[in-house]
C-alpha cells in the first residue's frame, strides 16, 4: 500500500511563504533534517545545527531521494538552478511556520507533556494508549527542543485522532514558544525536581518555567498536575491565575482526581489499582517502578479528558515498554549463567537516579547474584552538585544495592560516602571504567547503568552488550 502524502509542495510553500525553484513533486511523504536517515520522498530541511550546517548536505539528501530541500535564500546560489528547492529566509523559521500550519489543519485531540522526570516515558505510554483507539501521532525519541517540537508537529498527519508532544527545557522561557505552536487540549507536568540547577536559582524557579506550558493551552483545556509533588500548590495557583479552570491532579494523595489506591511492585512490571475520576481501575503496567505507576495515572487522566475509552486505555498499559536508554532490559550471557542489564544510560538527575535505584532494588537476582549500580555524573546541578551526588548513598542503602561503580568527578562524592563493602570501582570517565565493570559481572547479577547524557554511560552499556551478547529480557506483558 502506498504511503499517504503528508504535505503537497504547494501547501508547504504557502505555509512557509517560500519561493519554489526547480521541478517540485506533488506529494511530500515525510520531513527530515538528517540526510543520513531520510526516506525517499521526504522534504529535507537544511537546518543550522550546533556542529554542522545542513546546507552542506543538500546534495547528499537529494541523491538519497529527497523530494525537495528547504534552503535559506542567502545560500540558494550554492545549488543548481534546476534543483527542487523551497527557498526561505531562515530554514528553522520556515519549519516553525509549517508546524503552525500543521496544528491549524489538525482536528484531533492534542496532549503536551513536560516535567523534570518521566517526559518521554509518559509520552510513549500516551502513544500506546491512544494508538489502540485511533490514528495517533507522537514525537519520536526525545524531540522536545527548539527544533524537535516544530519538526514533530510539522510531521503530524491532518487525519490524526490523537497527537502527543514532549516539551523540554533547561532555561527559562524555552517552553512558551514551543507550546504556543502545539496548543494542547491537555497539558501534563509529570513532576518538578532539582534538575538544571546550574541555570535556575531554585526549584520554585524550575516550577515557574514548567508552568509556561499553561500559556499555550487551548480554551477550556485541562492541566494535569502531580499532587504528590511539593510544587503542586504553586503550579495550581499559576494555572488559576491564567484563568484555567480544569485543573486535574494525580498521585497517591487522597485528594487526587487520579489516585493510586494500591500497587504491587514486581521486578519487570507493576500491578496497580487506582481511582480515575472516581472510577476504580485495576491494571498491569508493563514498566516497573512506583514512579512509573504514578505517571500512568496522569496517562489515564489525560485519556479520560480527551474522550478515550478508560477501560481500554488501562488494558493497553500492560503493553508499554521502556524507551531506549530508560530501563530497557537485556539478558547477558556471562560465564556460569546469565546476568541482566538494565539500560538507564540516556540521562540522569537526582530524582530519576533515586527511582532507578529503587527499580534495581526490586529486581530479582539469581543464585549468588548481586544488584550492581554503575553510576555516572549527574550534570547541570550547579553548586549543589557534590551534595546531591553524595546524597545518593541513602538510596543505595535503602534499596539493598550490593555493589556500586562510580564514574566522573562528581560521582567521586558518592564513592567517598559509600561503605567500603559496596565499592566496586571508580574511574574519571566511562571509557576508563568499562573493563572494571566487564570483569566484575557474573551469573545471576543485575546491573543498572545510569548517568547524564554527557557522562557517556552508554559506552559501558555497549561494551557489556558486545562482550556478553544476549537477548532482550522483556516482561511477558510486553508486546
Amino acid at each position: 500500500m502506498n504511503k499517504m502524502p503528508l504535505w503537497t509542495a504547494s501547501a508547504m510553500a504557502e505555509a512557509m511563504r517560500a519561493t519554489a525553484s526547480g521541478a517540485l513533486p506533488d506529494a511530500i511523504l515525510g520531513l527530515s533534517i538528517d540526510s543520513r536517515t531520510l526516506s525517499p520522498g521526504d522534504a529535507y530541511f537544511a537546518i543550522h545545527g550546533d556542529v554542522h550546517d545542513g546546507h552542506d548536505f543538500v546534495a547528499a539528501a537529494l541523491n538519497a531521494g529527497a523530494a525537495l530541500a528547504v534552503v535559506e535564500r542567502a545560500q540558494r546560489d550554492k545549488f543548481p538552478a534546476d534543483a527542487p528547492l523551497l527557498v526561505v529566509d531562515d530554514v528553522l523559521d520556515g519549519l516553525r511556520d509549517l508546524a503552525r500550519a500543521s496544528r491549524t489543519r489538525l482536528g484531533g485531540q492534542v496532549v503536551a507533556v513536560t516535567g523534570s522526570v518521566g517526559k518521554t516515558s509518559t509520552k510513549e505510554a500516551l502513544r500506546a494508549v491512544f494508538a489502540a483507539q485511533g490514528e495517533t501521532h507522537a514525537s519520536v525519541a526525545s524531540f522536545n527542543n527548539h527544533w524537535g517540537v516544530p519538526l514533530s508537529l510539522a510531521r503530524c498527519p491532518a487525519s490524526a485522532k490523537f497527537a502527543v508532544f514532549e516539551i523540554g527545557m533547561n532555561h527559562p522561557g524555552e517552553i512558551e514558544p514551543l507550546v504556543a505552536m502545539v496548543r494542547p487540549h491537555v497539558a501534563i507536568i509529570t513532576t518538578v525536581e532539582p534538575v538544571h540547577l546550574e541555570f535556575f536559582a531554585s526549584v520554585e524557579a524550575i516550577a515557574d518555567a514548567k508552568a509556561e506550558i499553561f500559556l499555550g493551552l487551548e480554551p477550556n483545556g485541562a492541566v494535569v498536575l502531580n499532587r504528590d509533588n511539593p510544587q503542586f500548590a504553586r503550579l495550581r495557583k499559576r494555572a488559576k491565575s491564567l484563568g484555567i479552570s480544569r485543573i486535574v491532579s494525580f498521585g497517591a494523595d487522597p485528594k487526587a482526581d487520579a489516585r493510586l489506591l494500591d500497587i504491587a511492585l514486581q521486578a519487570d512490571c507493576s500491578a496497580v489499582r487506582a481511582a480515575i475520576f472516581g472510577d476504580d481501575v485495576t491494571y498491569k503496567l508493563g514498566i516497573p517502578g512506583r514512579h512509573m505507576a504514578i505517571n500512568s495515572l496522569a496517562v489515564l487522566a489525560a485519556a479520560e479528558l480527551v474522550g478515550a475509552d478508560l477501560a481500554l486505555a488501562a488494558l493497553t498499559l500492560s503493553q508499554v515498554q521502556p524507551a531506549a536508554g530508560r530501563g530497557v532490559r537485556r539478558a547477558l550471557q556471562v560465564a556460569h549463567g546469565e546476568a541482566t542489564l538494565i539500560d538507564e544510560s540516556y540521562n540522569a538527575n537526582p530524582a530519576s537516579m533515586a527511582a532507578a535505584l529503587n527499580v534495581l532494588g526490586q529486581a530479582a537476582v539469581g543464585p549468588h547474584g548481586r544488584r550492581i549500580a554503575v553510576l555516572g555524573d549527574m550534570l547541570e546541578l550547579g553548586p549543589r552538585g557534590p551534595e546531591l551526588h553524595s546524597g545518593l548513598n541513602d538510596a543505595v542503602k535503602a534499596n539493598a544495592i550490593d555493589t556500586v561503580f562510580c564514574c566522573g568527578p562528581l560521582m567521586r562524592q558518592l564513592w567517598d560516602a559509600l561503605s567500603p563493602g559496596k565499592r566496586g570501582g571508580y574511574a574519571e570517565t566511562a571509557a576508563a571504567l568499562e573493563l572494571q565493570v566487564i570483569a566484575a559481572i557474573r551469573g545471576g547479577d543485575v546491573i543498572m547503568v545510569k548517568g547524564s547524557l554527557g557522562s557517556r554511560m552508554k559506552t559501558i552499556v555497549t561494551a557489556l552488550e558486545r562482550r556478553y551478547p544476549g537477548n532482550a529480557a522483556l516482561s511477558d506483558a510486553a508486546v
